[in-house]
């Protein structure tokens, strides 16, 4: 009695197959790590000290956020928080914050205004801020980057860093923009 034969595979299609699999899992396990480098939110915080989970603004720390090294921080502030227009941006740190700023490497930008050209940064280093003043108002309900450029990052740790703004009303006034949750790895 003959066994029934059974459908042939090519060995070349099965090591075809077996090769694109094969890299495709390199690609995957490979990549990941690298997409995981650059710092920013994870989107999903539960304890935060934070009262208002809409208060918690994203960031993105271009090159590692590790402690001690050079770092680009891009700072993000919705347009649903910049309800007026801000002739004057402020970012404060903590005590515990000992890395550094340059005040010659501050960026501002608008997705309908572009790059906006920059009067003057102060680095309140006693009051722990950098205050930013604009040559021109960020336009209400538009959203805003603040880009700090050669940066040293601080000590490993996480870092509440406050966005404030003086509103390019009458009467100016200095109002609650949002908190972004800096975690330095390292």
């Amino acid at each position: 009695m003959s066994m029934p034969s059974m459908p042939k595979f090519s060995q070349a299609k099965l090591s075809k197959k077996l090769l694109a699999l094969l890299s495709l899992s390199g690609v995957l396990v490979m990549g990941l790590p690298a997409i995981g480098f650059a710092q920013g939110n994870s989107g999903f915080t539960i304890f935060s000290g934070v009262d208002n989970r809409s208060d918690i603004l994203d960031y993105y720390l271009q090159f590692n956020g590790r402690s001690g090294q050079r770092d680009r921080y891009k700072l993000y502030i919705p347009a649903k928080k910049m309800t007026q227009g801000a002739k004057v941006l402020y970012v404060s740190y903590p005590e515990n914050f000992d890395g550094t700023f340059d005040v010659d490497k501050v960026r501002v930008e608008t997705k309908r205004q572009g790059n906006i050209e920059i009067e003057d940064v102060v680095w309140d280093k006693e009051s722990r801020f950098l205050q930013i003043v604009l040559a021109e108002p960020a336009e209400p309900n538009s959203q805003v980057t603040i880009t700090l450029s050669n940066v040293t990052n601080p000590s490993l740790g996480t870092y509440y860093m406050v966005a404030d703004a003086m509103v390019s009303g009458d009467i100016p006034v200095r109002v609650y923009l949002g908190t972004w949750i800096v975690s330095i790895n390292r």
